[in-house]
């Protein structure tokens, strides 16, 4: 158990490194030089040398990087180009926003993927299979941003029912969170609908029903537990894929997550901010892909701690 935990978290830290060093360089592709776009029009030339200077930004590129792991090792993500704070502190403040709408997303997906799924499965043909294949098949097909877009349309021009941006209440949330929750709850429709169906197909389940095990049982203590395998893989890479997937839906509904930081950072070439918000990302999906990890011998105890 302790050299399974050893390697994982070794694997872990390794692509936290190899994350934060593919981070580093995709950055500083982007075209433009931010200390220009600090310093506006037509700025003077030594000035820009000067808050170059400042900045590290005249040094080499390989000790810009050597600098960057040294202060990222001491958890330090630098001083934000534009406003000069710290960036830590603006991702601690906009990170949490984020964190509630992914949360309530996933929660409104999961109660629409279970159910639907789970009757898809055990109703092979009938109205629960062709809905959940319409409702699958439409809710993958249509873009997030154009699905915001409809709500909007309905709930808030329409009906005048929900608020069409802002924050800070619960009715702020909905529309954002249901918008995300639609195509989510459409894909993992799908897969609980899979992940059962497959179990229930096993021989396992005709040796259950020989024995008089009644439905309820065998669903319940067998076929379920065995699906939760691939189901809880799929929500956490979905989890994490969410938390980036927040930045289109944080614009269409003026949500202050770190989506909006994200694309306030690009436009104006704010290379550490830029940095951190993607290195924060990338790290909260690596954690994720380790608790999911953790969880398989949990689930079923014949994985063990030594599979592959």
């Amino acid at each position: 158990m302790k050299v399974w935990l050893l390697k994982k978290m070794g694997a872990f830290l390794i692509f936290i490194w190899a994350a934060a060093s593919l981070i580093f360089f995709l950055v500083h592709t982007i075209p433009g030089d931010p200390v220009v776009a600090m310093l506006g029009k037509m700025p003077r030339l030594e000035d820009i040398r000067r808050l170059q200077q400042a900045m590290r930004l005249d040094r080499p590129l390989a000790e810009q990087y050597i600098h960057f792991i040294q202060n990222l090792l001491r958890l330090d993500l630098g001083e934000s180009i534009i406003d000069r704070r710290p960036v830590i502190s603006s991702i601690r403040r906009y990170f949490p926003n984020t964190i509630i709408l992914a949360s309530a997303a996933m929660f409104l997906a999961m109660l629409i993927a279970i159910p639907l799924g789970m009757l898809a499965a055990l109703k092979k043909k009938g109205f629960w299979y062709a809905g959940s294949l319409v409702f699958s098949t439409v809710g993958l097909a249509i873009p997030g941003f154009l699905t915001g877009i409809l709500l909007i349309i309905l709930f808030s021009i329409r009906l005048r029912w929900l608020p069409v941006s802002g924050s800070g209440k619960i009715q702020f949330l909905i529309l954002p969170a249901l918008t995300l929750a639609i195509s989510l709850s459409a894909f993992l429709t799908r897969v609980i609908q899979t992940a059962v169906a497959g179990e229930l197909s096993q021989p396992y389940v005709l040796l259950a029903r020989a024995k008089g095990l009644s439905e309820f049982h065998i669903f319940s203590r067998h076929v379920l537990r065995n699906a939760l395998i691939p189901i809880i893989t799929i929500v956490g890479l979905q989890l994490g894929a969410l938390l980036s997937g927040t930045i289109v839906i944080e614009n269409v509904f003026s949500w202050p997550g770190i989506g909006t930081l994200l694309i306030t950072a690009i436009r104006q070439r704010d290379f550490p901010m830029i940095q951190g918000i993607a290195l924060s990302l990338a790290i909260l999906y690596l954690l994720l892909n380790f608790l999911v990890d953790l969880s398989y011998p949990m689930i079923d105890p014949r994985i063990g701690h030594d599979y592959r």
